[in-house]
């Protein structure tokens, strides 16, 4: 599916040449419009509708807004580029609860990099869950600030040859064809082993916690519009779709030492 969009920051710098230039260009628009995103933001997180579903399905309140730093961070893309560690764990803290992926780098070198490097930077920082798919997929990865959506949408990373299958509790990038992968995921609810032909490589499998993610909110299946949450990012979400998890955090966590 193809989604009309306003014209992205990458766009724009074709005009610059040398990453000095575009980091410049980057601190400029950041300084004039970071202020007015971010209280706008915030703003929408306060005046969320009222959630009048059963406590048990009720999510916890809505993870604290990045800060305008960690916000400028993730508008210089070729910044975040460090090799990956060859294993890693990953803590994920949802509004249901945490799971933890082990991220192995032999499985799928340059979706682990992205993936990494997207951790580490604190992209994954109040992330909807916003499809998902009973029986199938449980997607995320569009972020909750449209300036940032403007600049990852078009930071396409080159596939790689998948060597593990999607079984259950895999985590794979999501894709839109060839060489498309940019920073949405999908988890494996159910083995999906049809998708290992069509470029979907995973990077990880969930090790602990497979009840939460389970345990997810699936009342709005696909109906959340990709580019309307691309477009106006998390407000779009709590306005018409209150009752969504979202990704509180992600933590990188060190491997357990062998015995």
């Amino acid at each position: 599916m193809i989604f009309v969009v306003r014209p992205s920051f990458e766009a724009a710098l074709l005009n610059f040449k040398g990453i000095g230039m575009k980091k410049l260009f980057f601190l400029v628009i950041a300084a004039s419009l970071l202020t007015s995103c971010s209280s706008a933001e915030k703003k929408a997180v306060e005046n969320q509708p009222g959630n009048s579903a059963p406590a048990a399905v009720q999510n916890a309140q809505p993870a604290a807004a990045m800060d305008d730093a960690a916000l400028a961070k993730l508008l210089v893309v070729e910044d975040l580029n460090e090799p990956a560690p060859k294993l890693f764990y990953v803590d994920v803290k949802t509004t249901k609860g945490t799971f933890r992926i082990e991220v192995n780098h032999s499985w799928a070198h340059k979706g682990v990099d992205r993936f990494y490097n997207l951790v580490k930077a604190g992209y994954f920082t109040d992330i909807a869950f916003f499809r998902m798919v009973e029986g199938f997929v449980i997607q995320f990865g569009i972020h909750g600030s449209p300036l940032v959506n403007d600049v990852w949408r078009e930071a396409r990373i080159q596939d790689d040859v998948g060597v593990e299958s999607n079984v259950r509790g895999t985590l794979t990038f999501a894709t839109s064809g060839r060489n498309s992968r940019t920073t949405q995921l999908f988890i494996n609810i159910a083995d999906n082993p049809r998708l290992d032909s069509m470029g979907f490589a995973p990077i990880g499998k969930i090790v602990s916690g497979m009840e939460v993610v389970d345990s997810l909110n699936f009342e709005y299946g696909e109906r959340p519009d990709q580019g309307r949450i691309h477009k106006e990012g998390n407000k779009y979400l709590r306005e018409k779709f209150p009752n969504l998890d979202y990704i509180e955090s992600m933590t990188i966590v060190d491997a357990p030492k062998a015995e």
